[in-house]
This record gives structure tokens, sequence and C-alpha cells, in this order.
């Protein structure tokens, strides 16, 4: 595949076009193809006072899309030790409670979505010890449902336990750094001036009455208890405090620029020269599960810590939230940021913002900018 002029003209107006019709306050975009980047816009404005520009190299905190290096993290951590996704979860953390190995916990096959036991996502020792005591909702094999938030505490215990680090310390260490990625999991204060606040979206009527939004807002459904363990940091607000960008939390707490999560898809995808090994980035793109999602309540498809477009019988794709190819895989995250590597083709794409839109997967904001990406002719 090659991308024309023309292709990126229109992810350009596309993009331009979130500002003038669907109230985009500030964002970018970056395209990279077979190691280089081709595209990098960026507009708008930090905040609604409009008082700081929106630059290239605004951070912004990405929620989910953080997943995707975390889960690059620990797979590399792992294969310091001789260790893979086909090790025991147990042969490094002894007291896990469930049988399963680390390609299981990486695509939400454990059933440690929500906890029981009262903890703070401040605390880690405080969560991890309700994890050791938490009854698993499944079991591998019965199943998997997405991990919102306690992706986060069961990949960093691993990497400490593996490493002596934090998650964010060592993803530096071993990929921020040798890559050159603007993107952190644990931001120093060094970047505090760079990063953008910030809005929540709006829910209407159809929202919240359609079936996860029904039963997030139901009192002791699954769905909600997963979106609340551990507990804090549930206000976009609180992700605006300067506290929540240096934690570091692995589930949702990366802060960088388009340019860096697209690059670190190039690295994934193997297009271009990374720490990441054949094995690693095998581990990231290849499909563990597909099915009825537990807690998102819709069909998804994971890897190793990323997301796959789910397919049908003869492989053809159910929805194009990355792109025309059966390949591709990446993570989004809430409110609409969005990242992804295709194999096929090279190309990786990053779409981050600062007005949130209430969704589970990314909305016309990004996914006209893919359409438009990868468009024949």
């Amino acid at each position: 595949m090659s991308v024309s002029p023309a292709q990126l003209g229109e992810v350009v107006e596309c993009f331009e076009r979130n500002f003038r019709e669907r109230g985009e306050l500030g964002a970018s975009v970056s395209v990279w193809w077979n190691g280089v980047e081709i595209l990098n816009e960026a507009q708008g404005w930090r905040e609604k006072t409009r008082n700081r520009p929106w630059t290239s190299d605004t951070l912004v905190p990405v929620y989910s899309a953080t997943k995707g290096p975390a889960a690059s993290t620990l797979l590399l951590a792992l294969e310091s030790r001789g260790l893979g996704p086909e090790t025991s979860v147990r042969e490094v953390w002894s007291r896990f409670p469930v049988e399963a190995n680390f390609a299981q916990l990486l695509s939400h096959q454990c059933g440690l979505a929500a906890l029981d036991r009262r903890a703070s996502v401040w605390n880690h020792e405080e969560v991890i010890a309700a994890v050791e005591a938490q009854e698993p909702a499944w079991l591998p094999g019965e199943g998997h449902g997405y991990h919102p938030r306690m992706f986060g505490p069961l990949v960093e215990e691993p990497v400490r336990r593996l490493t002596g680090k934090s998650l964010g310390a060592y993803f530096r260490e071993v990929l921020g750094d040798p890559l050159g990625l603007d993107f952190w999991i644990g931001l120093p204060e060094s970047g505090y001036s760079r990063v953008a606040t910030l809005y929540p979206g709006k829910a209407d009527k159809s929202d919240l009455e359609e079936g996860f939004y029904r039963e997030f807002h139901r009192e002791g459904s699954l769905v909600r208890r997963a979106f609340s363990s551990p507990r804090g940091l549930h206000s976009v607000q609180d992700m605006n405090d300067p506290k929540a960008w240096l934690a570091g939390f692995p589930a949702m707490g990366g802060i960088g620029t388009a340019s860096a999560l697209a690059k670190f898809y190039q690295a994934a995808i193997g297009a271009l020269a990374s720490p990441l090994s054949s094995a690693v980035r095998a581990a990231l793109a290849t499909r563990e599960i597909q099915g009825e999602d537990r807690i998102l309540l819709r069909e998804t498809a994971f890897t190793c810590g990323c997301q796959r477009d789910p397919v049908d019988e003869a492989g053809a794709k159910k929805r194009r939230l990355y792109g025309p190819s059966p390949e591709a895989f990446g993570h989004p995250g809430a409110g609409g940021s969005h990242a992804f590597g295709d194999p096929a083709t090279g190309l990786s794409f990053a779409y981050v913002m600062n007005q949130m839109e209430l969704s589970v997967f990314p909305g016309p904001k990004s996914l006209d900018l893919i359409e438009a990406l990868f468009e024949e002719g």
C-alpha cells in the first residue's frame, strides 16, 4: 500500500472538520508509515479559556490508550527473565488468585475486573492485598471481560517483582528513552507545563438507555464495580491533578503526544528498529480471545494487552475501529483518544484530544480520519 498526498489531505480535512462541526477544543493526529512520520497536525487550545494554543508537543492524558505501552513493558520484563506469555502468573506472583498464564491475564480472562474489598487506587499494596483475597468473577476458559482499571495493578505487580522498579520507570528505561517517546506512565514535573486540561463529555438520553450505560449506572452491577475498582480517580477533574500525572497508573494514567503513541505502534508492528523483539510484537498482535465481553457488553477481541476488531467465521471484520486490515491492533482511551498499528501496511495512527465524549469505543472524530487514511483511489 502507498499513501498519497490526497489521502493525507483528506485526513487533514476530516481533522479540521472536528473543530468546525464536532466541538473539538484541542487535538493532534499523527500518522507514521514504514518508520517515518508522514503527518503531524495539531490545532486548537489546551483549555477553554484559550490562553495556550494546542501544539504538536502538547501532552494530554489518554486513559486506556496507556494499556498497549503498559502491556509491552510487562512482556519485556518477562522476556528479560527468560519468561513469556505462556508462563504461569504464579511463577512470578505466588499468591495470584487465579490459575492462569500471562497471556490470559493480559487478554482480560482472569475475572478480576472488580474488587470486593475496598482498596484505594493510591495505595498499591492495599490493592494487591485485595487482589490476592478476591474470588474471581469467572475463570480462564469461561470467557473474558474488560478490566478497565484493574488491568493496571495486575500488570504493575509482576513488573515490580521481575525488575524491582515501577512499571512506569521500567517503561522509560526499556522503551520510552530508547525510542525517544514523548509518552509517560508517570510524568516528571518538567512536563507539567505542557499538559492540556481535560473536559468531560455529556450524556444524552439515548446513551443512558443503551445496555452498557444502563448497567454502568445500576448500583452493584459488575459493570459499575469494574469501573470503580480500585476506588478513587473517578472524575475527569481528578485526572487534571499533577498527582495523577506523576502516579503512573498503567491502565489509565499515560500522558503523551499523538506522535509518540503512533511511533510506539510503529515499533509494535516492526516498522522501525526498537527493543521490542519479534516474540513481544507477536504477543501484542496475536488474538487471544474473541466473544461477548462481560464488562463492555458487546463483542470484543483481545491480544496480550491490545484490542483487535472482531471477525466473522470467514475472517471478515465486524467493525473497523482499526481500519480495514484484520491484522491491525491497538487500544482506545476513554473519551476519544485512539491509537493502533497495522502490520499489513506499515501504517500507525494516533489521535489525542482534551474535549472528551461519552463513549466506550472511538467515535467519528477519530474513525473518520482512519477511513480517510485507508481510502483507496
